[in-house]
């Protein structure tokens, strides 16, 4: 048995080196449940271009989650080109003399260092790596990003085990409910027939009674002790629950439309019921389907 669920964490740190580039980075990947596949990333400016690969690649691993991607480069190691703009420089030191000299008893000397902190004198730009560069550091970054799915991959199948343990619990005391509706069951034939004998004497003193309609009544009482069909379609789901949880795979959705076909059957027999203690286990039963349900939310 092996399942995943959709819940997960993978962190992995990278690094990258070619000609004059020496680059470190971390791949950090965060996954919640959803109906489908969704992914949200957040990359360093220049490599948009790569998000289509990085969804197909996730797509190899994964079938449902919501995945929260973010890659981040280190700075530090990062080399970057520090520019000066000598036109806006220029202009600013000619503009600060000049109300410098118009008012020297007011203003400060202008200082080379105050010039240089305006924002937009000194310009500080990322290397722009070149062709070649730049796609070994795509194939480097695609390759540490398998990596970080590996590493998810395992962190939601340890959450899988976890999940995979409680379903099985609750599939075992759905089966103890359902052999204890047998149990009713098989003794209720006495209670039915009592109350049919009941109705008949009821129905003999009333001359508005018809043979027809004393059938009919006769009849619902035991279609309504007959729950025979619902109780072996009940053991049958719980069966296949089992078996689509030994396959493993991703079999949330399976498991999802199966819930609704386990609650069709507690409700048939919620309603048809004429005793007390079987009404009150066929709750139990509407109860565990509700926590099975609430389980397989989270399983991929």
């Amino acid at each position: 048995m092996n399942i995943s669920s959709m819940t997960g964490f993978a962190r992995n740190e990278g690094s990258f080196q070619a000609q004059n580039t020496n680059l470190s980075y971390t791949f950090e990947i965060k996954s919640v449940n959803a109906k489908g596949l969704d992914v949200k990333m957040r990359l360093p400016q220049g490599l948009e271009d790569i998000e289509f690969e990085i969804k197909n690649h996730i797509a190899q691993y994964f079938t449902r989650g919501t995945f929260n991607l973010l890659l981040e480069f280190d700075r530090s190691s990062h080399a970057s080109d520090v520019k000066i703009d000598t036109a806006l420089l220029e202009m600013l030191k000619k503009q600060t003399t000049d109300i410098y000299l118009s008012n020297p008893d007011v203003f400060e000397k202008p200082s080379p260092a105050a010039l240089l902190m305006i924002d937009g004198v000194v310009i500080k730009e990322d290397n722009i790596f070149d062709q070649n560069t730049a796609a070994i550091l795509r194939e480097d970054i695609l390759t540490a990003l398998d990596k970080t799915l590996e590493k998810l991959q395992l962190s939601r199948r340890k959450e899988g085990e976890k999940i995979l343990a409680a379903l099985i619990k609750i599939l075992d005391a759905m089966d103890e409910k359902r052999i204890c509706v047998e149990k009713i069951s098989m003794h209720a034939y006495e209670s039915i027939k009592a109350k049919i004998s009941e109705q008949i004497n009821a129905f003999a003193n009333s001359a508005d009674i018809t043979p027809e309609r004393m059938e009919q009544e006769i009849l619902f009482y035991i279609m309504r002790a007959d729950v025979q069909e619902e109780l072996d379609r009940l053991k049958a789901h719980v069966l296949t629950a089992r078996e689509i949880l030994s396959a493993g795979g991703a079999v949330g959705r399976k498991l999802d439309f199966l819930c609704q076909e386990l609650n069709r059957e507690a409700n048939t027999l919620c309603s048809k019921s004429m005793d007390l203690e079987q009404t009150k286990i066929g709750m139990e039963l509407k109860a565990l389907i509700e926590q099975f349900r609430e389980q397989i939310q989270n399983v991929e």
